[in-house]
């Protein structure tokens, strides 16, 4: 029975990945090895239950007696820190979904890495603060990293046996999140419920603020140069409403493939759920009859500074990731706590960089994760409110 584990199971991507377990079977197609959660213990413990998995774990400690009384009686053993998430990511397992946002995704996807199998990352903090040290760890272990979020996991399908000698650009495509058509002397009013609301896709919070801001969208054409050892200028975006095509590779030869789908983060999830076969999937096939047609547009870099802030992170190389990711998580936390505004978030980020890349060993590769995480604290000291 293959064996899987989730970390990050009750947030967005979590969610739709249980969801694909239990219509896959469930607790009778797999072993569950392990399922992980920030504070929603009530539904970690209701999935814990229902797929009888060895271990449950909250990243919170003040939490593990709450989680323990709901899961009394079920042989579901509880748990709680970074330690034990870390424990857990350390029990062999086939197929780990790696879904908890932010940093504190690293730890547990290295220690998982170690394991061999597959790592199917939608954690892409991952591979922009430590893309050598992800890509160290699955070659010591002949681990294999596939990638879930839509856009990687669309050029991943789309690229297929090519090799990138034959690529001439690959293209993500981007929403535009909430605020694509608004004035741009709007943004410095915006609120953070009005950030939180995503036009096409049902996500957490904080990747529909990202999304919003573009920060996400920087993210991933970091882990695209990351993942799949593009130069940066060999990685484009286009703004596409619809969200229908999620990424397009572009061969030497003039010829595109695009990948196109309906928004449902379930066919990454289950592309790598399954890979290196297809199986059927709860994911509605497009009708471009009713769609009718698609739309694209260049992204205004004045709107979203984030994906020129993206290219340089990639020309500065060296711990240039950590410090991105730390600071825009601290100017998200900022931004979510209405001690700065929407538009302040990029001048922070940008001003982190620039303060840090002074700073010896700013431009060295990660040596070790203590090293990722040392720049990731101070990131985040420089870019506090």
């Amino acid at each position: 029975m293959r064996r899987i584990s989730i970390f990050g199971a009750t947030g967005s991507v979590g969610t739709n990945g249980v969801d694909l377990i239990r219509r896959a079977g469930g607790a009778e197609a797999f072993h569950v090895v392990a399922l992980t959660a920030g504070r929603n213990i009530d539904r970690l413990a209701r999935m814990a239950r229902e797929l009888r998995a060895e271990i449950a774990v909250t990243a919170d400690e003040a939490l593990l007696g709450d989680l323990r009384a709901r899961l009394e009686g079920s042989g579901v053993e509880a748990a709680a820190g970074p330690s034990a998430l870390i424990e857990a990511a350390a029990r062999p397992a086939d197929w780990v979904l790696s879904a908890i946002v932010g940093a504190a995704g690293l730890a547990p996807g290295l220690t998982a890495l170690a394991q061999g199998g597959v790592l199917a990352l939608a954690n892409k903090e991952s591979l922009v603060c430590a893309g050598p040290l992800m890509r160290a760890a699955a070659a010591r272990s002949s681990a294999k990293i596939l990638p879930v979020d839509s856009e990687h996991s669309a050029i991943f399908q789309a690229l297929g046996s090519e090799t990138r000698d034959s690529v001439k650009h690959v293209t993500i495509t981007a929403s535009g999140g909430a605020f694509r058509d608004w004035p741009l002397e709007r943004l410095e009013a915006a609120t953070v419920a009005e950030a939180s609301t995503h036009p096409n896709w049902a996500m957490g919070q904080r990747i529909t603020i990202d999304s919003a801001s573009m920060f996400n969208k920087a993210m991933e054409v970091i882990e695209t140069h990351e993942f799949f050892g593009l130069e940066p200028e060999r990685i484009k975006v286009l703004v596409h409403p619809e969200s229908i095509i999620h990424a397009m590779v572009t061969h030497v030869d003039g010829g595109t493939i695009a990948h196109l789908g309906v928004p449902d983060m379930r066919h990454a999830i289950g592309y790598a759920l399954n890979w290196p076969e297809r199986a059927p999937l709860p994911v509605a096939a497009l009708d471009l009859a009713r769609i009718g047609s698609l739309s694209f547009r260049e992204p205004d870099e004045i709107r979203w500074p984030a994906l020129r802030l993206a290219r340089e992170v990639m020309a500065a190389g060296g711990m240039a990731g950590a410090v991105f990711n730390a600071a825009k998580e601290q100017a998200l936390d900022d931004f979510i706590a209405q001690r700065i505004g929407f538009a302040q978030m990029a001048p922070r980020v940008e001003a982190a960089l620039s303060t840090l890349s002074g700073r010896a060993g700013f431009a060295d590769a990660p040596a070790d994760l203590e090293t990722v995480l040392h720049w990731d604290r101070i990131a985040r000291q420089e870019a506090a409110a």
